[in-house]
């Protein structure tokens, strides 16, 4: 399983377990988080969740190899399969912690920006890489990253496909807290700890009030994501992207 659900009382851990990878997500993985956050929704016994990676890296986005060969339909049906975990996380009744180390990127950012609190190792690295592979950003990124830093920062960040560290995204308010790398399981715990013993009914109805803060709402955002998304991923530079991505060089793209 390259999805593990572990539980420690009150707290459950959602673990990607695919190292080798770092983490990347395939249509198996985005399932399991989707079905998992349900299945933790109605939970009673939850009142914490934290959101981890094996290995050295949180989430090095979607997997590549498995972007290939997509029509309108194809394209539409990866995207709502995206839309289902990313909403499941970002709509838990419960507080969401993701602890994070090394990469955290695409839609593995969009994954720990959807989150309530974002706990980072010093080795942690975060940046909207889409372009890389000739796509627009996906996962809620833009909605996620707008609310957070404003439209202006979001679109340096998504042009330049910078890396940010750990101490940068804090300074940004995308991080809460920046830990040694030995220290992040632990103090993810700790926090997590906190959380549950807290008033979590309280805690619920305060997250639905900042989403509903929002506008649109993110089911609205991702709606339209998926529209221009689709286009996307059917432009000769998406497939450039791809193609250059497993062959180790650099994108010749022609912007159609």
């Amino acid at each position: 399983m390259t999805v593990r659900l572990e539980r420690t009382g009150a707290i459950a851990r959602i673990v990607l377990d695919r190292p080798d990878a770092l983490n990347a997500l395939n249509g198996e993985m985005k399932d399991r988080i989707g079905d998992l956050a349900l299945e933790l929704q109605r939970d009673t016994d939850v009142r914490c969740v934290v959101l981890c990676g094996t290995g050295r890296a949180f989430c090095s986005g979607s997997d590549i190899g498995t972007m290939t060969g997509f029509d309108v339909r194809a394209g539409r049906a990866r995207l709502q399969q995206a839309h289902r975990f990313i909403l499941g996380i970002a709509n838990l009744d419960k507080p969401v912690i993701a602890a994070v180390r090394g990469a955290t990127v695409g839609v593995g950012f969009s994954l720990a920006l959807a989150s309530d609190l974002v706990v980072a190792s010093d080795t942690a690295r975060f940046g909207l890489v889409f372009k890389k592979v000739g796509l627009a950003p996906d996962g809620g990124m833009a909605y996620f990253l707008t609310h957070a830093v404003g439209a202006r920062r979001a679109k340096e960040l998504m042009l330049s496909a910078r890396l940010l560290d750990a101490k940068e995204a804090q300074s940004l308010g995308l991080v809460a807290e920046v830990v040694d790398d030995a220290t992040l399981d632990a103090r993810a715990m700790e926090l997590a700890e906190e959380l549950a013993s807290s008033a979590t009914f309280a805690l619920a109805m305060g997250k639905r009030m900042f989403h509903a803060a929002a506008k649109p709402s993110l089911e609205e955002f991702l709606e339209l994501e998926s529209h221009i998304q689709t286009e996307v991923l059917q432009t000769q530079d998406h497939r450039e992207g791809v193609a250059a991505y497993r062959e180790k060089r650099k994108p010749l793209f022609h912007g159609r």
